[in-house]
C-alpha cells in the first residue's frame, strides 16, 4: 500500500509540473507581452527558460536536500531522452533540409556544453570554474538567440512586423472592458497556479522518486537519468508531437536544443550554488551518463552540419542507442 501510494505520488509530481510549466508559460508570456517587453526578448529569454523550469527546480530541490546524484542525473538524463527518444521521433517522421545557419551555432554550443559536463566527470565533480564556464556558454546561447530572432524579424516587411506585433499586443491599460478584466485576472491565476504546480510537483517527483529508488533497491542516479529526466521532459515531447501533427519540424528540433543547452548550462551551475559546494559525479554517471549524452548529442549535429540535412537514419540511430544506453543503465 505504501509503494502504491509512492508511485501515485510520483505520477502526481509529473502530472503537476507538466501542467504547472504549461500554465507559467503561457502567463508569463503573456504578462511580458503586456508589460512592453518586445517579442525578441520574450522568445529568446523568457519562453526558452520557463520551459526548463520544470527540470531547474527538480535539480535545485534535489541538491538542496543532499540528493546530488537525483540532481545531475535529471539534468543530464534529460537531454540525453530530449535527444535519443524525442528528437529521434522528430527526426524519424520529420527528416528534411534546414538552413545550416539557424542551427549550427546552437549546435556547437549544446556540444561544447556536452564536452565541459564530459570533463567534470573525469574530474570528479562540477566545481566554481566549471559552473562559470557552463554561465558563459549560456550568456553565448541567449545572446544568438536573440541575434537570430532580431535578423529574422529584420528579414520581415515592416508593414508584416507592425501587424504582428499590433495583433499580437494586449495593452494592460486597455483592460477597462470586463472581457478584458477577465483575461488579467485568469492570466495571473495561472502565473501563479502555475509556479505552485511545478514547486510541488518536483518536491514529489524528488521525494517519492527517492522513495521509489529505496524500495526497488536501485540508486537515486538511475531514477534521476530514466523516470525523472522522461518525467521532466514530457513538455519537449508534447511540443514535439504537435510540431509533428502540423508538420513543423524546426519549432520541435528548436524547442530541444535550447531546452538541452539550458538544461546543461544553467541549471547544474544553479544546483551548484544553492547547495553551497561542489556538486560530486558518481563514477557510473562519469563512465555512463555524460558519454552517452555526447554520443547523442554527436549523432544528431554532426551529420546535420556536413549535410545540411536531418536524416531519418539519424532518428533510428538514436533510438537505438537510448535504448542500449537504458539498459545499460538498468542493469549495470
Amino acid at each position: 500500500m505504501e509503494l502504491t501510494l509512492t508511485i501515485l505520488l510520483f505520477l502526481t509530481g509529473i502530472v503537476l509540473i507538466v501542467k504547472g510549466g504549461d500554465f507559467f508559460v503561457d502567463a508569463a508570456t503573456w504578462i511580458a507581452r503586456v508589460s512592453g517587453i518586445p517579442q525578441v526578448i520574450i522568445g529568446a529569454t523568457i519562453v526558452s527558460l520557463a520551459t526548463t523550469l520544470p527540470e531547474m527546480l527538480v535539480s535545485v530541490i534535489a541538491a538542496m536536500d543532499g540528493k546530488v546524484d537525483m540532481a545531475v542525473g535529471n539534468a543530464v538524463g534529460s537531454v540525453t531522452a530530449n535527444i535519443g527518444l524525442i528528437m529521434a521521433i522528430s527526426l524519424i517522421f520529420m527528416p528534411g533540409a534546414i538552413k545550416r545557419k539557424d542551427y549550427v551555432p546552437k549546435s556547437i554550443l549544446m556540444f561544447c556544453s556536452s564536452l565541459v559536463i564530459v570533463a567534470s566527470g573525469r574530474i570528479g565533480n562540477i566545481d566554481l570554474f566549471l559552473s562559470v564556464v557552463l554561465l558563459i556558454l549560456f550568456i553565448l546561447f541567449l545572446g544568438e538567440n536573440i541575434r537570430s530572432t532580431q535578423n529574422s524579424m529584420n528579414r520581415k516587411t515592416p508593414a508584416a512586423f507592425h501587424a504582428a506585433e499590433n495583433t499580437a499586443a494586449i495593452p494592460l491599460n486597455s483592460a477597462s472592458s470586463d472581457t478584458e478584466r477577465s483575461v488579467v485576472v485568469i492570466n495571473i491565476i495561472k502565473f501563479i497556479a502555475g509556479a505552485a504546480g511545478i514547486v510541488a510537483g518536483a518536491n514529489l517527483l524528488v521525494n517519492n522518486g527517492s522513495e521509489l529508488a529505496r524500495y526497488i533497491g536501485i540508486s537515486e542516479r538511475i531514477i534521476g537519468v530514466t523516470l525523472v529526466a522522461v518525467g521532466t521532459s514530457l513538455p519537449e515531447l508534447v511540443t514535439t508531437i504537435t510540431a509533428i501533427v502540423k508538420k513543423q519540424s524546426s519549432l520541435s528540433i528548436g524547442n530541444i536544443l535550447g531546452a538541452n543547452i539550458i538544461d546543461l548550462t544553467l541549471i547544474l551551475p544553479v544546483s551548484m550554488i544553492c547547495a553551497q559546494k561542489p556538486l560530486p559525479i558518481a563514477a557510473s554517471s562519469a563512465l555512463l551518463d555524460f558519454p552517452a549524452c555526447l554520443l547523442v548529442g554527436s549523432i544528431a549535429i554532426f551529420p546535420m552540419i556536413i549535410s545540411s540535412k536531418f536524416k531519418r537514419w539519424q532518428g533510428f540511430a538514436l533510438l537505438a542507442v537510448y535504448a542500449i544506453y537504458l539498459v545499460l543503465t538498468c542493469t549495470a
